[in-house]
């Protein structure tokens, strides 16, 4: 067997949080303290980087813009580790590192607490059922506050939020944690904090060190009643009882247990690597289902059994000078070297000629991989989400959710035999980033990249440079604005063409109607044609006609969203009615009926968190308003604000600079996709002005005076 790894050692886990929490330097310290590397890289500094931020670009800025993966051993157990990046414009690396794990560390400020980004990696966690732990670093920092943070959990993540550990210190005086499972103070020596020391509790702190353990095992006595009844029996429950009922809590994301430490301090690390052993899911705890051949709901429970057939997801592709990258989670069965395996959604047969394990950028020849495993494949032609089966058709595993991209910029090569370059490094982008949307516009032939946000789309362009050698001018950044129905209206139309064949006929008769605002669907089709007036042949044809109209709306050519249309009616000619006849009558519905339903522009609405002195708050809040923004929440933190709020995504360019300004250098701010919101009239105007302005040709030659 390729990995005799016995499957109840191994860990799949993620490491996720706000951008700046610390995440690549608890990443840099797992890897030293477990043996995987023996000296230590930052983040910042001149010393070696950080061994996750392998890339060039993420060195250079101190941020993490690819997850990384890497295996590492903690005792008896075998940890797969993945290194998320905490900038929500490469949120699709989160997304789908999540949905392929079993379990998260989720790393929070002791200063800053729950922040914008948390929220949203709180959300994705849910949405893929991943049970984690908390781990409030930085408590070295001036202003730490674990108790706040804690609370910050309940109010805001709506998480039942248990300290496990207190801290012995705080700020510049933290030395390290009382363990309130054992009762003991855990210090950490040496010049990295390698060695763990175990001593009993300083006698200031043992009162408040029972009381905080008597909150513990209460706050756990609600998930057990066999907790419960020691308790009320005033009797010691044993730890291993304590730990069963932690895990069991964590595993059915009821509780989230909380660690401290200072990752950069070298302090906390080894006794959270100890909790994610005991606390969190191996493959064999966790329930994976796929959906069978022919059905839309998954109700095939997978088996992470070595034995068992084949089953794998492909979570992330990578291009690199070595050839294409396929990282795959195996669900169920063995995956072996020069085995043949299905691709589910493309029915083609692949051979997997060469499987490697990872750490960071480099590779490790492995002979297989079996259940639980997370290894890459090179050469597949898969994209992001695809299943791997043994047979066709098997099983397909739910693809993972993808946002909307919410800006776009166009990007010309500067010289003109770079095209090729250019298309084909694009081609490859759009591959490893289902987030990254490339388009050429029919008016302008301009090359158009759409994405998350500057950062982002910058990223992308810098890449280029580096990685194809592609100069590229850049246009201002436009915004993906969307067309949406405000009032319902009727149709009757009918497409009649008769020449000298075979004629056309198609009449549809119905109504269009705005779907609710929280609705998640962009447009629902509806037929309620009774007696066959229209054959149910025709019917998607119809749907087929009204969704290629959804692309460019009337009022500015954006896409159409929110709208709803009920076909109830209609008729049919036994010769002249086709299905190319009825899509052309549904094209012929949408620019009709589609302009008397009164249709607005609707803006991207963006989440802002800013931070800055509170000396500067009134001039930052003043700006926030000016760009029509709203100010939803304001939060000291010492002497520093926080304030959150919302502002319209065009009136967002360039506010890195002027918050520098503002705050003389001393404001940061995340911007983060919140909804889709109205345009004010007088703005849509102007908007509409300006796209039938860009879509005008030039008169070369003429010229205007005014």
């Amino acid at each position: 067997m390729p990995n005799a790894e016995p499957l109840k050692n191994i860990r799949n886990i993620g490491i996720s949080a706000h951008i700046d929490s610390g995440k690549t330097t608890l990443s840099e310290r797992i890897l030293y303290y477990t043996g995987r590397i023996h000296r230590l890289g930052e983040v910042h500094g001149d010393g070696p980087g950080a061994t996750m931020d392998y890339m060039e670009l993420e060195r250079e800025r101190g941020i993490t813009i690819t997850s990384a993966a890497t295996t590492v051993r903690w005792g008896e157990a075998v940890i797969n580790l993945i290194d998320t990046p905490g900038h929500v414009d490469f949120t699709i690396e989160v997304e789908r590192s999540l949905r392929v794990l079993d379990g998260a560390i989720l790393v929070l400020c002791a200063v800053g607490g729950v922040q914008a980004q948390s929220l949203t990696i709180d959300r994705q966690m849910r949405r893929y059922h991943v049970p984690r732990l908390a781990f409030i670093n930085k408590m070295d920092r001036v202003g730490a506050d674990p108790f706040r943070v804690v609370q910050q959990m309940k109010d805001r993540l709506d998480c039942d939020a248990v300290l496990m550990q207190l801290p012995i210190g705080r700020e510049a005086d933290f030395r390290g944690v009382i363990d309130l499972v054992t009762m003991e103070a855990v210090y950490f020596d040496g010049p990295h904090g390698e060695h763990v020391r175990r001593e009993p509790i300083p006698a200031e702190l043992l009162e408040s060190a029972r009381q905080a353990r008597q909150q513990m095992l209460e706050s756990l006595a609600m998930y057990s009643d066999e907790l419960l009844e020691i308790l009320l029996a005033e009797e010691e429950p044993p730890q291993d009882l304590i730990w069963r009922v932690a895990k069991a809590a964590t595993c059915s994301l009821q509780m989230t247990p909380v660690f401290l430490g200072s990752a950069f301090k070298n302090k906390g690390v080894q006794p959270l690597l100890d909790a994610v052993v005991r606390l969190l899911p191996s493959p064999l705890e966790v329930e994976v289902r796929a959906i069978p051949p022919g059905e839309e709901s998954p109700s095939m429970l997978l088996s992470a059994d070595p034995a068992a057939p084949a089953v794998a997801m492909a979570f992330k592709l990578v291009e690199d000078p070595f050839g294409a990258l396929t990282f795959l989670r195996v669900y169920q069965g063995t995956l072996t070297k020069g085995g043949y395996y299905y691709n589910q959604r493309t029915g083609k047969r692949e051979r997997f000629g060469r499987i490697v394990r990872m750490h960071a950028d480099k590779r490790e020849d492995i002979d297989g991989a079996t259940a639980g495993d997370i290894v890459a494949v090179v050469g597949l032609d898969a994209a992001s989400g695809d299943t791997y089966a043994e047979s066709y058709p098997a099983c397909t595993l739910e693809r993972m959710y993808i946002p909307e991209p919410v800006i776009k910029m166009s990007i010309t090569p500067v010289e003109r035999n770079s095209a090729e370059r250019l298309a084909k490094a694009l081609a490859r982008f759009r591959r490893e980033d289902p987030t990254l949307h490339v388009t050429i516009d029919e008016e302008s032939g301009e090359t158009l990249i759409a994405g998350m946000g500057e950062l982002h789309l910058d990223i992308y362009v810098e890449r280029l440079r580096r990685e194809y050698g592609v100069d590229v001018l850049v246009g201002a950044p436009k915004v993906n604005y969307r067309e949406a129905p405000t009032e319902p209206t009727t149709f009757n139309v009918r497409h009649r063409k008769q020449t000298g064949g075979a004629g056309q006929y198609a009449h549809i008769i119905g109504k269009m109607e705005p779907l609710p605002e929280d609705s998640e669907e962009t447009f629902v089709f509806e037929e309620c044609i009774v007696g066959g007036r229209i054959p149910k042949q025709y019917i998607p044809a119809i749907e087929k006609g009204l969704r290629s109209s959804l692309e460019k709306g009337p009022l500015a050519g954006y896409p159409i969203v929110g709208l709803k249309v009920i076909v109830e009616d209609g008729s049919y000619h036994e010769v002249d009615s086709s299905d190319l006849a009825f899509q052309i009558c549904a094209q012929m519905v949408m620019r009709e009926a589609f302009p008397q339903t009164r249709p607005v522009l609707l803006e991207p609405i963006m989440k802002i968190e800013i931070e800055c002195p509170e000396s500067a708050q009134g001039s930052v809040v003043g700006d926030l308003i000016s760009r029509r923004g709203v100010v939803l929440g304001t939060h000291s933190l010492g002497n520093i604000v926080r304030i959150e709020g919302e502002v319209p995504l065009a009136e967002t360019f360039g506010y890195s600079t002027t918050l520098r300004s503002l705050t003389q250098g001393q404001g940061t701010f995340t911007l983060e996709f919140s909804k889709y919101r109205r345009v004010p009239p007088s703005i849509q105007e102007e908007i509409i002005l300006q796209r039938k302005r860009s879509r005008m040709p030039s008169n070369s030659g003429v010229s205007s005076k005014a």
